[in-house]
């Protein structure tokens, strides 16, 4: 399984419960299509650097994850047919190099939520 790190930006206009649910919908995706999703980053609602759709804001996501390749043309499918997600974007580590750092990115993301969670 390869190395894949997707970032998505979903409107800001939705609610606390919708956006959990897109979020927990692409994880499903993912796993359902032979994926594991190893860590997780929620961003929040930040500016973005040019409107898009006549949105001033996004509410950001990462998702790190090991899946086949299958699983991301599959989820790359489910972005543009959803209208909530304004943008995506989908890496592939495959080199030793960025599978280090991308084992990184994956420890720092799983501190970070750590430590989210225990402020809540």
């Amino acid at each position: 399984m390869k190395h894949y790190e997707t970032l998505f930006v979903l409107k800001p206009t939705l609610t606390e419960e919708e956006t959990k649910a897109r979020f927990d919908f692409i994880k499903e995706v993912i796993e359902k299509n032979g994926g594991e999703t190893v860590a997780f980053e929620d961003f929040g609602v930040r500016k973005l650097a040019y409107p898009i759709q006549k949105f001033e804001r996004g509410h950001y996501f990462v998702i790190y994850f090991k899946s086949p390749a299958n699983t991301v043309r599959e989820l790359e499918r489910i972005y543009r047919i959803t209208e909530d997600v304004i943008r995506f974007l989908t890496i592939k580590y495959e080199t030793k190099k960025d599978i280090a750092a991308w084992e990184k990115m994956v420890e720092r993301a799983k501190k970070f939520t750590a430590t989210e969670e225990t402020k809540a």
